[in-house]
């Protein structure tokens, strides 16, 4: 953990620096093309320490006033400087990564006590925890979203709904959006996704981590197996320097893949449990789960203690995918 996050804070520094410099590089270009421009730069940094200089020495009210309005008409002028030439001032800010922290990594909160920017928080759960789960969000996304691959004919008897696959995945699909939009809010349920493999259930879970990650929500995508043998590992001490039951309890957005492909045993059961609790418990703050399975409600039923599948049930938007395997159709 120490590694990781010093590694990381070290990337921002480089970031940090480069962004600055850059914007720096874009003024002095600026400045040469348009020297009026450096004039009233100086002039406002100058104004500047006159103005603290009042207020540490003086504190004269009226040589404050008429300071602070000589500062006005000179961002006023440069506004309109900049304003005849197409340029905003905004292109002569450092373009940082994270405008939240300004790429330090760390934001000051209205009492003043200091914590981890999310932006952060989400680079040390990828590095720790997603890699194999969460590093193709380029692609997986809505916008690279179809339903050209599923059928838009009716079988009920083969799936026992009077919808086509095709209308059944742009349901599933309006319900992530709604979850996406709602996600703040205490009644929004959680997800369950079930079906056979190849459906889109992983395509759709990642599109809503996208989505929450641009809202500055942090996200955990974990497969059932890796998680609870991590979980069981952290139990008997041989994880050292992280706590990922602690990230896995209070994470914004938990995602469960493979649900059902794990070796179950009483202890798993109890992880298990006490996640899916915890979670729906929360007093801390809002958080949400996606749960993806191959198994049915049926199966959940014959493999889960009743605990855990009454939990879901009662819980949890249950988006049942069906149809022909689309990785096949793609090739």
């Amino acid at each position: 953990m120490d590694t990781v996050l010093k590694n990381l804070l070290s990337q921002y520094s480089q970031k940090k620096t480069k962004a600055e410099i850059d914007a720096r590089k874009r003024k002095q270009d600026l400045y040469v093309q348009y020297p009026s421009l450096q004039k009233i730069d100086d002039n406002l940094s100058s104004l500047a320490i006159s103005t603290t200089r009042n207020l540490i020495n003086h504190n004269d009210k009226k040589l404050l006033d008429d300071l602070n309005s000589k500062i006005e008409k000179l961002k006023h002028e440069k506004e309109h400087v900049l304003n005849s030439i197409g340029i905003s001032n905004e292109y002569l800010e450092p373009h940082y990564e994270c405008n939240l922290c300004k790429d330090t990594g760390y934001i000051t909160n209205s009492d003043y006590t200091v914590s981890m920017c999310s932006c952060l928080k989400q680079k040390l759960y990828n590095e720790q925890y997603n890699q194999a789960n969460i590093s193709n969000l380029d692609t997986q996304n809505f916008e690279h979203f179809t339903d050209r691959y599923y059928s838009d004919k009716v079988d009920e008897e083969k799936y026992r709904t009077n919808i086509s696959p095709r209308e059944n995945i742009n349901i599933i699909k309006d319900v992530c959006y709604k979850f996406i939009e709602n996600f703040d809010n205490a009644e929004q349920k959680n997800l369950l996704f079930t079906g056979n493999t190849g459906l889109g259930k992983t395509f759709l879970s990642s599109c809503i981590a996208n989505e929450m990650i641009k809202k500055g929500k942090n996200v955990l995508y974990q497969t059932a197996p890796v998680m609870l043998d991590a979980i069981i590992d952290y139990r008997f001490g041989k994880t050292k320097g992280t706590n990922i039951l602690d990230s896995i309890l209070n994470v914004d957005l938990l995602i469960i893949d493979d649900l059902g492909t794990e070796c179950i045993n009483n202890m798993k059961f109890t992880e298990l449990f006490n996640i899916i609790n915890t979670r729906l418990l929360n007093q801390k703050k809002i958080t949400k789960t996606i749960i993806s399975t191959n198994l049915s409600l049926r199966n959940l039923y014959s493999t889960y203690d009743e605990r855990i599948v009454s939990r879901i049930v009662g819980n949890y938007d249950i988006c049942y995918f069906f149809g022909d395997d689309i990785r096949f159709k793609k090739k």
